[in-house]
């Protein structure tokens, strides 16, 4: 097996956080006066960051920065308070991360989430899983699709980009993958659909978590 080690997206790949962040937005929306979303539609609103988010949420005749900003403010708020409510590892999310640790793989998380909701999440609800690295957005790191953050991980773990996995549900997560040289695995358990998937870049599709283990022994 060439594969030596994992970079995780968190939303949408090891979490289902659709409703904690659907409920946050709405909450923020209503509060000044500005009609909420379906559940639906937040599948499309997420993956690019929360200020992003914030920007999609937002009537376009008020998608004004200083804006987006007020609101962003107030959405991390009210996320901070709320992220724990409703998300949930998805179905065997966490048997998949120990089953792995018989692969002596080396695990980590990059997601566009911020950091400080990232390590959050991540040691609220998979602390028996044991990753090496946990990273979310950050001034010092660019956010996907730009490859930095997966190439930072790569260069931590000592692993080059070749021999590393890359799994996520987004096209953003697909495009970061091939930027930096990872090998490209599409979640279609995630919030986008398998024809996003593949049209930027999977090299691989997985229909439920425990199918990473049968494509790691192929």
């Amino acid at each position: 097996m060439k594969f030596r080690g994992i970079i995780f997206d968190l939303d949408g790949t090891l979490v289902d956080s659709l409703e904690d962040i659907a409920d946050s937005m709405n909450n923020v929306l209503q509060r000044y006066g500005f009609p909420a979303h379906d559940l639906q539609a937040y599948k499309h609103f997420i993956g690019n960051g929360v200020k992003n988010l914030v920007r999609e949420a937002l009537p376009e005749s008020s998608r004004k920065e200083e804006l987006i900003n007020r609101y962003y403010g107030s959405m991390i708020e009210e996320y901070r308070r709320n992220c724990l409510n409703k998300t949930r590892p998805y179905e065997r999310i966490v048997e998949l991360l120990d089953e792995l640790a018989s692969f002596n793989l080396k695990l980590a998380v990059f997601s566009n989430k911020d950091h400080e909701l990232t390590e959050k999440i991540v040691t609220a609800l998979l602390p028996k899983s044991k990753f090496e690295l946990v990273i979310g957005s950050r001034a010092e790191i660019p956010r996907k699709p730009n490859p930095f953050g997966a190439l930072l991980i790569s260069k931590k773990l000592g692993i080059i980009p070749e021999n590393l996995v890359y799994v996520g549900d987004t096209d953003v997560d697909m495009k970061t993958a091939n930027s930096a040289g990872t090998f490209a695995v599409g979640a279609l358990w995630g919030f986008r659909s398998k024809e996003e998937l593949i049209e930027n870049g999977a090299k691989y599709l997985l229909n439920y978590p425990m199918e990473l283990i049968q494509m790691l022994r192929t």
